[in-house]
């Protein structure tokens, strides 16, 4: 996910894998309309989906993702 460090505005999204045309439409969206990490996040994504993926990732733009191993800066 990349985004705007200041706007928090989507700038675009890797998506790799089987499922990628299934979950690149949102982030697309997101930048057509002008959306930032944080508004996307406050979607509604079904758990168990891998949709869940992206909001993970944008959750993560904000330091605010809480399924993936914490960086510590160590090693």
């Amino acid at each position: 996910m990349i985004a705007d460090a200041e706007s928090d505005r989507i700038l675009g999204m890797h998506i790799l894998g089987a499922h990628a045309a299934d979950l690149i439409h949102e982030p697309a969206l997101a930048m057509q309309v002008g959306a930032t990490a944080s508004q996307i996040a406050r979607l509604i994504h079904v758990h168990p989906t891998l949709a869940e993926d992206v909001l993970e990732a944008m959750e993560d733009l904000n330091e605010a993702a809480i399924h993936q191993l914490k960086k510590t800066g160590k090693g």
